[in-house]
C-alpha cells in the first residue's frame, strides 16, 4: 500500500505535487500546533505595516482543521489540479503556474476591495483563508474546458461537467458551509476563462500572457500531438468514461 501511494505521489506533475505537499504539511503543522494559523491568515494591515508579506502566500496553504471537509478539498486539489496540469496545460507548466498566480491575485484583490464596501465588508472580513477558493477556481476552469464529460455526484444523480461548480456550490450550502468561498473561486475561474478562451476568440487579442521571467523558471516539456487527431491532449481523455466524485 505504501509503495502504491509513493508511486502515485511521484507521478504527480510538479505544480500539483508541490501545492498538495505544502497544503498538507501546513494543515498538519497547524493541527499539531507546530505552526499557528494566526501567523498564516490574510491580514492586509500586517502585510503593509509589519511587512509580513508571507501572508499573501500562506493563506492559500491552510485548509482549516483536519476533518471530512479537509479530505474533500485535498481530493479536489489532487484530482483537478492534476487533470489541468497533465492535460489542458501539458508541456506548459509556466502557464499553469501563472494561472494559479492570476487566481490568487484576483481572489486577494476581491477580498481587499470587498472589505472596503459598506454592507458587505463584514462578510469579506471573515474570509481570512483563500485556499478553498483557489481549489474551487481550478474545479471551475476544468469544468469550463471539459463541459461535456458525464459525471455522477455520490451516485445520486448524473450531470455534465459544465454544472460541476454549481453542484458543489449547492452541496456546500446544504452542509452549512459559506457560499462566499465557492463563489469567489467561481469568479476568479471565470475571469481567467474569459481572458484566456473567450476574449481572444472575440477580438483576436491575448490579454493574459505568461511573462517571460516565469517561463524561464520552468523547463518546458516537448509535447508531440498527432496531426490527424485535433482533440489529442485536450482535457480528460474520452477513454476514461464517466467520472464519479
Amino acid at each position: 500500500m505504501a509503495q502504491v501511494v509513493e508511486e502515485w505521489y511521484k507521478q504527480m506533475p510538479i505544480i500539483t505535487r508541490s501545492y498538495l505537499t505544502a497544503a498538507i504539511v501546513t494543515t498538519i503543522g497547524c493541527s499539531l500546533e507546530i505552526i499557528s494559523p494566526y501567523n498564516l491568515y490574510l491580514n492586509p494591515k500586517l502585510v503593509v505595516k509589519q511587512y509580513e508579506v508571507w501572508r499573501l502566500i500562506t493563506n492559500f496553504l491552510y485548509f482549516r482543521k483536519m476533518d471530512l471537509d479537509f479530505l474533500f478539498h485535498m481530493f479536489f486539489l489532487a484530482r483537478y489540479c492534476k487533470l489541468l496540469e497533465e492535460n489542458s496545460f501539458r508541456g506548459r507548466t509556466a502557464d499553469f503556474f501563472y494561472m494559479l498566480l492570476f487566481g490568487a491575485t484576483v481572489l486577494t484583490g476581491i477580498v481587499l476591495i470587498g472589505g472596503m464596501i459598506p454592507y458587505v465588508s463584514e462578510s469579506f472580513a471573515k474570509i481570512i483563508f483563500l485556499s478553498n477558493s483557489l481549489t474551487f477556481m481550478m474545479v471551475y476552469v476544468w469544468s469550463k474546458q471539459n463541459p461535456f464529460i458525464h459525471m455522477s455526484f455520490l451516485g445520486l444523480f448524473t450531470f455534465t461537467a459544465a454544472y460541476l461548480p454549481w453542484v458543489l456550490l449547492g452541496f456546500s450550502v446544504l452542509v452549512g458551509a459559506s457560499a462566499w468561498v465557492d463563489l469567489l473561486g467561481m469568479i476568479a475561474g471565470h475571469a481567467y476563462f474569459f481572458l484566456v478562451d473567450v476574449y481572444p476568440r472575440m477580438t483576436g487579442r491575448q490579454p493574459l500572457r505568461t511573462p517571460q521571467f516565469i517561463k524561464a523558471m520552468f523547463a518546458e516539456e516537448a509535447v508531440v500531438v498527432a496531426q490527424n487527431n485535433p482533440n489529442l491532449g485536450f482535457a480528460a481523455p474520452l477513454a476514461e468514461g464517466d467520472h464519479q466524485d
